[in-house]
């Protein structure tokens, strides 16, 4: 097991500081251990009262940690003050931590004062050459850059001042962008973008905490610089779709739920098998699967990416009167299927299976008249632009269907283009479910 050591506040919330960090250190298989550096009053609101630990107490607990278990790697947050930032470096220093993240927390998201002038100089000067990465957001950048940060350009240029420091590596982080976020990593090779779309999630407390957390415990573990970026931006996009209300201010990052969702991809396999065992026990099902065949897949809780859906490869092919299918569901067998269940989770996470079948008026007004939702799209009023872009039809198209609806209906349809044919997809929870609407919809048209 990894050791890893976070250097950081107690947040009495459990939302950041010390309890994110542990939480998300243990979530991907380290051990954590901690050095605490203050003690704050805090919860979902805001942070009450800071109390500093005394820096003899400070280097007693470095001392009980690196003298007996070591550490592979450690991460620092809030340091509070210059003094404690010049023994945390010479301390880090002394047992060669080589492994090291620095998050440079220096303001609070209520605007609380965390680290002044004099400790942003002696993070510069005493604790960055020591960091394999530095974890700054925009206005942390600004500050330890000494310049307006607000574009991906702008974040560019800080990196390079950052890293000046003396720093391996910098990792600015785009969230307060307004555009999409946009993550700007530099290190020895040069720049490397890392780019997601923004979430409908407001006002997640302890983000960047889970990041340098997950970033520090991947490097443990032996991952090359990207890979655990990478990896802690997967964890941390995962804890901010899962962010849990606990108070009455900000909701908290969960780090739990990139491992829960992990956990989870067996049991979406053996969800498929099942389903589409039923399909072939139904008689007659062929009918309803397209010429360019059909598809089922499920996709994990809080799924980020086509590779996180499990499909058929090779699709659900109509023999005769039935169906078959030529192997086992794997993940990233279907991007179509995989590119309808993303863009639905996107509006309802809890809708994350999808099946497409075989479009005509008759299957459409079985749909209604079973009672399921029913909303389509129509292709003649796609833009060229999303035309010209292999792969983005699709989903410009359910999101077209969505954006006009209160709620995820059970059917997304189209009537086909140019070179396309027209479609039925049923959507649901799970893939038993969406199976069953299939059964319900294949009896009625019998």
């Amino acid at each position: 097991m990894k050791r890893v050591v976070t250097i950081a506040g107690s947040d009495t919330g459990g939302g950041a500081g010390i309890q994110a960090d542990l939480k998300t250190i243990a979530s991907l298989g380290g051990h954590g251990m901690s050095v605490i550096i203050a003690l704050t009053a805090q919860n979902s609101v805001g942070i009450q009262s800071v109390y500093p630990i005394p820096l003899f107490f400070i280097e007693a607990q470095m001392d009980a940690v690196f003298s007996d278990m070591g550490a592979d790697a450690a991460k620092t947050g809030m340091l509070w003050e210059a003094a404690v930032v010049k023994l945390v470096a010479k301390k880090l220093a002394s047992f060669r931590i080589n492994r090291l993240v620095v998050d440079p927390v220096i303001a609070a998201t209520d605007g609380t004062t965390l680290l002044d002038e004099e400790g942003q100089a002696a993070l510069r000067r005493e604790l960055l050459p020591l960091a394999a990465l530095v974890t700054p957001n925009l206005p942390e950048a600004a500050a330890l850059a000494g310049m307006e940060v607000g574009t991906v350009e702008e974040m560019r240029e800080a990196a390079r001042r950052i890293r000046g420091y003396g720093a391996k590596a910098v990792l600015v982080k785009g969230g307060h962008l307004e555009e999409d976020p946009t993550d700007i990593l530099l290190d020895e090779a040069g720049f490397t973008e890392f780019r997601s779309e923004r979430m409908a999630v407001p006002d997640v407390h302890g983000t960047g905490c889970v990041l340098s957390a997950a970033i520090a415990t991947e490097l443990a573990t032996g991952s090359s610089l990207k890979e655990a970026v990478q990896r802690g931006r997967e964890v941390t996009i995962a804890s901010i779709k899962a962010a849990v209300t606990i108070g009455k201010g900000r909701r908290f990052a969960n780090p739990h739920a990139y491992c829960a969702a992990e956990g989870e991809r067996d049991k979406v396999i053996e969800a498929l098998q099942e389903a589409v065992a039923a399909l072939k026990r139904e008689g007659h099902i062929g009918a309803l699967i397209p010429e360019v065949s059909s598809n089922l897949g499920y996709a994990i809780p809080f799924a980020q990416a086509k590779g996180d859906v499990a499909a058929f490869p090779g699709r659900i092919m109509r023999v005769r009167e039935t169906i078959a299918t030529i192997d086992a569901p794997a993940f990233g067998a279907s991007q179509h299927i995989a590119s309808v269940i993303l863009t639905v989770m996107r509006y309802d996470p809890l809708f994350r299976s999808a099946m497409n079948i075989k479009y005509s008026p008759p299957v459409l007004q079985a749909c209604k008249e079973g009672g399921l939702r029913v909303l389509g799209f129509d292709r003649e009023k796609e833009p060229q632009e999303v035309r010209k872009e292999e792969g983005h039809s699709l989903e410009w198209g359910v999101e077209d269907a969505l954006s006009r609806a209160d709620e995820v209906p059970d059917v997304i349809y189209d009537e086909g283009g140019w070179g396309k044919e027209p479609m039925i997809r049923i959507l649901g929870r799970d893939p038993g479910e969406v199976v069953q609407k299939v059964i319900e919809i294949n009896r009625s048209i019998q």
